[in-house]
């Protein structure tokens, strides 16, 4: 007699602790990998270059998941830790012999001490009060690059040498591309894994109900720092990237709008998904370039439309996570799921 399968069930431990349980995901990865390799033989460089900036921009996207969708924190501050650490990188390139990937590294522990210190304010304060408290950081933060001499970083700090690690010199889209889709990746990996975790439970315990989860054990402040610490070392390594990658700093790259645009990208993406923090990044990035690209199309056509773009791309941009709110407040994730479900389940969707 044979058996029918209505599901996805598990007969050992290693089956239920695997991150690709069925082959269709291990199909669909598969996929991913192949369209990330063949990416810089069929993109343009201009959008070969949108692809790397999507690739950075997930790194600090997935960092910011893990305080605001993962742990429940707010914070309106990430374009000031993004700053952190382009600007310890880009000292460290100049003023010492570090290998770029140790620069890399240090850029991500500063990031961490900083986004500890500034995540003290979240032992007693929540909600609006700590989004203000958090807004004070990026204000700080970019007051202390401008002010502070002994970090010189007032000017525009430009890195002369080219990023060379074991004798390879990373210089072009195409290199550049390669590295860091590489450190999207393990980024991507390692948050996945991290909520596989003790550590990665207590962060949604926190996030559900932080009075219960101290209740059965949880030390609520110090996870709630080491939230704040980890997801100002992952905006720490993609403030080094695009440090090393630009060759060219200044703070007027890491402002507030910086740190609205992040928050967007986990809300279109959706709270609380690794997935979704990469779609979110891929969406918003994609987006602006689009229309940097279509107002280019049309500026003979229409003057009009260039005169204005920026204009058009806030008007865009703030009805599109207008509509994602009123539509489908869990992003662009909760859409992708609901899609497989009713690909899998079909034809009984019901």
């Amino acid at each position: 007699m044979s058996t029918i399968t209505t599901g996805v069930y598990s007969r050992t431990y290693r089956q239920d602790f695997l991150l690709r349980r069925t082959w269709l995901e291990r199909a669909r990865l598969a996929l991913v990998l192949l369209a990330i390799a063949v990416a810089p033989f069929l993109l343009s460089v201009y959008w070969l270059e949108v692809a790397t900036q999507i690739a950075i921009a997930a790194i600090g996207a997935i960092g910011l998941n893990i305080l605001v969708g993962f742990t429940g924190q707010i914070s309106l501050g990430q374009g000031g830790f993004l700053a952190v650490g382009a600007f310890t990188a880009g000292l460290t390139a100049i003023h010492t012999g570090l290998n770029p990937l140790a620069g890399v590294a240090l850029a991500g522990v500063v990031g961490a001490v900083v986004g500890g210190f500034f995540g003290l304010p979240a032992l007693r304060l929540k909600g609006l009060y700590l989004a203000i408290a958090t807004l004070a950081s990026q204000v700080i933060i970019t007051w202390s690059i401008i002010h502070l001499s002994f970090l010189g970083a007032a000017e525009p700090l430009a890195i002369v040498e080219p990023a060379t690690v074991f004798g390879w010199t990373v210089s072009g889209t195409w290199e550049w591309f390669w590295v860091i889709a590489a450190f999207a990746a393990v980024a991507a990996v390692l948050a996945t894994n991290l909520f596989r975790t003790g550590v990665g439970r207590a962060f949604v315990a926190i996030r559900d109900q932080d009075i219960a989860a101290e209740a059965v054990g949880v030390n609520v402040a110090g996870y709630k720092i080491l939230a704040f610490a980890l997801s100002s070392a992952f905006a720490g390594v993609a403030g080094a990237l695009t440090a090393y990658r630009d060759t060219f700093l200044t703070w007027e790259s890491f402002t507030f709008e910086i740190s609205i645009l992040y928050l967007a990208m986990i809300i279109v993406g959706g709270l609380g998904s690794v997935s979704g923090a990469i779609y979110g990044a891929a969406f918003i990035i994609g987006l602006q370039a689009f229309l940097q690209e279509l107002g280019g199309n049309l500026q003979g056509s229409f003057p009009s439309v260039q005169e204005n773009l920026p204009a058009i791309q806030q008007i865009i941009f703030g009805l599109t996570i207008v509509l994602f709110l009123i539509f489908e407040p869990r992003g662009l994730a909760r859409i992708w799921q609901r899609s497989k479900d009713y690909l899998r389940l079909w034809p009984f969707r019901y």
